[in-house]
């Protein structure tokens, strides 16, 4: 069986600080018990694949975005009816549960764990790697067919090391596994964890989180936030302002420093996010491109499982 080269590079692209701005006319009270913003960051590109993409962070900044461990925007692309598929190859994971999620468009996924399936927009997959498995991901039917825009994420979320080696497994979640919050200042989906009072059905090894808010022109939102736990902003259309009369803008993620249990948020023409964090897992991370462990041998182990095709043949994914 042909193994296909197994690239040594890690998948660490370091974003670049950003020149932030101040607003003057602060739109929202800051107090003693918002969160500090640690830092702001923007987004790098470049491509996974034949994939054009955002990176935000990948391997690093670990203090303050654990339990993830990478976060990539692809697209928005607009894809013409026939275009070929955007499309990366067959590729092993291990120790490491990638989520995708769809703004826009459709993708195809297909994997050595038998599952091959179409992801539209608004639903959110999870591919719990564990002990190793290979997936393959293009643009989905509905793009080949009718054309349309290609537009959404791929976020890792760490497994904590007791789940390292557990059996690989896939699952898609639509909205209804989901949960809404709506009044006059935002809109927000609760993919992952719980807010408010509204919780995700979406199921978790551990503490996290994961909401994509719309904030309306002059709207605020005051999230609550456990005091040990990380959390952290990423724009994708509009202006923010966050503590410190800092303003986020398009592509920018905003980090923050734990311990307090507050976070404010201001929109004055209006903005749209994705807010992500959890538990801090508190252990060494070891990444060796798409494996993500907890020392070197493991490491060693995921090579040698995928060389020896323990974790699927990649000429049947694709």
């Amino acid at each position: 069986m042909k193994r296909r080269q197994f690239i040594k590079n890690s998948a660490i692209v370091g974003a670049t600080i950003a020149n932030t701005d101040i607003t003057a006319n602060s739109g929202m009270l800051s107090t003693n018990t918002n969160r500090k913003v640690y830092r702001v960051l923007n987004a790098d590109r470049t491509k996974v694949g034949t994939l054009p993409i955002l990176r935000a962070f990948a391997g690093d900044q670990n203090d303050h975005v654990s339990p993830f461990v990478l976060l990539d925007e692809f697209g928005p692309v607009d894809c013409e009816p026939g275009m070929d598929p955007l499309r990366v190859d067959a590729h092993p994971h291990a120790g490491v549960a990638p989520t995708t999620y769809f703004l826009s468009g459709s993708g195809h996924h297909k994997d050595s764990l038998n599952y091959d399936f179409q992801i539209e927009k608004g639903e959110f997959m999870i591919f719990s790697s564990g002990k190793g498995a290979i997936h393959m991901e293009e643009t989905g039917q509905q793009l080949f067919d009718d054309g349309g825009q290609y537009h959404g994420f791929q976020i890792w979320l760490n497994m904590p090391s007791k789940y390292k080696f557990i059996d690989p497994t896939t699952s898609v979640h639509n909205e209804t596994d989901m949960a809404l919050l709506s009044n006059d200042q935002y809109n927000i989906k609760v993919i992952l964890g719980e807010l408010m009072g509204k919780k995700s059905n979406v199921p978790l090894l551990a503490p996290a989180f994961y909401y994509h808010l719309h904030l309306n022109a002059n709207g605020k939102i005051d999230l609550p936030v456990d005091p040990t736990h990380n959390l952290f902003v990423y724009m994708i259309n509009g202006a923010l302002e966050t503590e410190g009369k800092i303003i986020a803008k398009q592509n920018q993620i905003v980090l923050y420093e734990r311990g307090a249990d507050n976070v404010n948020l201001f929109s004055e023409c209006g903005a749209e996010c994705l807010i992500l964090g959890g538990q801090p897992l508190d252990e060494v991370v070891f990444s060796y491109g798409p494996f993500v462990m907890n020392n070197e041998e493991q490491i060693r182990w995921c090579i040698n499982a995928y060389r020896s095709g323990q974790m699927g043949n990649p000429d049947s994914v694709n």
